[in-house]
């Protein structure tokens, strides 16, 4: 069990509401003003928003940091979520397409999680997936205008399929929270 003395210590980089992750004239995220216009660009900002906070929990550290597992017998790690991630926008492809289904990115189940460890390639290389995985899950729904359009053999929404994103990044933007926390004590938002 941890001691008091190897936690670190928790701090913001907010300096006007000490509960969030940065002040907001320097947050991405900031959305002052009318929010988007229609379902699809509601959607659509919700996500990028998430995805922003997933980027911004990660930034700042170093390949161990990022490999990093949260607590026994977790495998958790934030380099594990970005590769997780990944994997879960191929999956989603998977899902609203009629041919074969792409193969795995890291290989069997959980090796997303098992195989992040603190290699300062493997973190690149995590990013780049994330990014190249998001772009082309994105590029296949953008090509389905319809919201209630109906795709690959399960036949599910796009509407469904985009808030099951929302929500899969909302859950791992949450352990991303602990996560950061536990490895040097950032909090916020």
């Amino acid at each position: 069990m941890a001691r008091m003395s190897d936690r670190p210590e928790r701090w913001t980089e907010a300096t006007v509401h000490p509960d969030m992750w940065t002040d907001p004239d320097k947050d991405p995220r900031d959305n002052e003003g009318p929010g988007p216009d229609g379902e699809l660009a509601t959607l659509l900002e919700c996500l990028t928003n998430y995805r922003l906070t997933l980027r911004m929990k990660c930034e700042g550290l170093d390949a161990g940091q990022l490999a990093r597992r949260s607590v026994p017998p977790s495998t958790m790690s934030l380099l594990g979520l970005l590769r997780h991630l990944a994997e879960a926008e191929r999956d989603w492809r998977n899902w609203i397409s009629d041919g074969d289904p792409l193969p795995k990115l890291y290989g069997a189940r959980d090796a997303d999680f098992h195989g992040a460890v603190a290699d300062q390639a493997l973190v690149d290389a995590a990013h780049a997936d994330l990014e190249r995985e998001q772009a082309a899950t994105d590029a296949a729904l953008a090509a389905h205008a319809d919201l209630g359009t109906r795709l690959g053999e399960q036949g599910i929404a796009v509407r469904e399929l985009h808030v099951h994103r929302i929500d899969e990044y909302a859950r791992h933007c949450g352990h991303a929270d602990l996560l950061r926390e536990c490895v040097d004590g950032r909090v916020g938002q």
